[in-house]
């Protein structure tokens, strides 16, 4: 097999993602991130549910710290069905705060399905999205509002923390990897306007064209079977292919735990890959609509994703695996530097050492090669994987609270739930 071609590719996407992408942030400056302190629309933050336990308060009790105008601001509970006592957890933080709905589907209905309901039912110009399992600092939502500086920018994403970044290696390893994900990949993409993947965990979005791609963003499905894995690249993809633009903002941000077991790594990583796959295959029939640049990007990517697990099967035959191995741990050593050196300045607490991405050169040839195949024959697959089980509770930045009492049965049809008007009282952010 000749290797020669992926060699290119992986020096393309190298190139695109580490050099033209900070070059475009270097000579753009404020343009890629541009502001409008006049626009100051009303906003409901839907947060979806599932089995979030404890975590659904703390999400809920940061949102209302926010510093964005109280009487623009509405916060909804979309609890799909939860088996753990997460209703009672939202309900508990929703008490007297009459902006604040706690809503039980029916039915298990998935999370773009949940989310779509609140968007219906809500009357506000913009639509922020939050993961259930996030604590979300006090300006977030004002900093995503600020980047809707023209009618064609349809969704702006902001970045994310990691708060167990020093409970283990794993998460160690994940602080880096999140670091350059957000602050080094999208770079490209943000300097077109045209982000291809804002992440659920918070993202604001016009609700008009939510409500324009609701037909097509219900109907999700392969071979008949809805899917419910993926649905931020796939809402992402759908809105840049309808024309609108996307961006990106490191000023709005949040935190959450990362996984801290393999298998909680490994769940995660393949619902990952299967949303890539997916959507990076689907794309393929508009790529050639976005900016060349980023046309060349999106498909090199997509040829690496699905080449290199070749390119490591074939190196494992032929013996050369520790030598690429050995490659991998050079470049991973680089980009710990990279990181240490940019991260110098931040408390000890605030950042990992250097060599914890070296992990990440056996992690990624070996996940690679397992995963990719996998994610391929499971594509029609139906399960949330991580998000059907308790993730853990991001470190609390309230205080201490007892566990909820248990809430009054709710029948599982019910509809929307108001909490009684009580004073507002002030509660930590994120």
């Amino acid at each position: 097999m000749e290797l020669f071609p992926v060699h290119l590719l992986v020096l393309l996407v190298m190139m695109n993602r580490y050099v033209l992408g900070p070059l475009l942030k270097r000579f753009r400056g404020n343009r890629m991130d541009g502001t409008d302190p006049d626009y100051k629309p009303t906003v409901c933050v839907v947060i979806p549910l599932f089995n979030e336990g404890e975590g659904i308060y703390h999400a809920v009790k940061s949102l209302l710290a926010q510093d964005y105008d109280a009487d623009k601001l509405s916060i909804r509970v979309v609890d799909d069905c939860s088996t753990d006592d997460s209703h009672a957890w939202a309900l508990r933080a929703a008490e007297g705060h009459p902006h604040v709905t706690v809503m039980r589907n029916p039915h298990n209905m998935g999370k773009r399905k949940g989310i779509a309901r609140a968007v219906r039912e809500a009357d506000a110009e913009i639509i922020v999205s939050v993961d259930s399992d996030v604590v979300v600092h006090e300006s977030a939502v004002s900093e995503l509002v600020l980047r809707f500086t023209s009618p064609r920018i349809a969704a702006v994403g902001g970045r994310t923390f990691v708060t167990n970044r020093n409970e283990n290696w794993l998460t160690r390893m994940i602080e880096i990897k999140f670091y350059f994900a957000q602050e080094w990949l999208k770079d490209l993409e943000r300097g077109f306007r045209s982000v291809l993947c804002l992440s659920g965990c918070l993202t604001a979005y016009r609700r008009h064209v939510l409500l324009e791609l609701e037909p097509i963003l219900e109907a999700r499905n392969i071979a008949g079977i809805p899917i419910k894995y993926g649905e931020d690249r796939f809402l992402t993809r759908q809105i840049v292919k309808a024309g609108y633009e996307t961006v990106y903002t490191t000023s709005a941000w949040c935190q959450t735990a990362a996984p801290a077991t393999l298998a909680g790594y490994v769940s995660q990583q393949l619902r990952w890959r299967r949303s890539n796959l997916v959507d990076m295959l689907c794309g393929l029939s508009h790529a050639w609509r976005l900016h060349p640049v980023v046309c060349i990007h999106y498909v090199s990517q997509l040829a690496l994703l699905l080449s290199y697990p070749l390119t490591i099967l074939h190196n494992i035959i032929n013996g050369q695996f520790w030598e690429v191995l050995f490659l991998h741990m050079l470049i991973m050593g680089f980009m710990g530097v990279i990181y240490r050196v940019d991260k110098r300045n931040l408390p000890p607490e605030m950042r990992v050492p250097t060599l914890s991405f070296l992990p990440m050169a056996f992690m990624m040839p070996i996940t690679y090669a397992l995963l990719t195949p996998l994610a391929l024959f499971t594509l029609d697959s139906g399960s949330w994987e991580t998000r059907g089980k308790p993730a853990p509770a991001p470190a609390p930045t309230t205080t201490p609270v007892t566990p909820p009492t248990p809430a009054p049965s709710v029948p599982a049809t019910s509809g929307t739930h108001r909490l009684p008007h009580l004073p507002t009282q002030a509660v930590g952010g994120g």
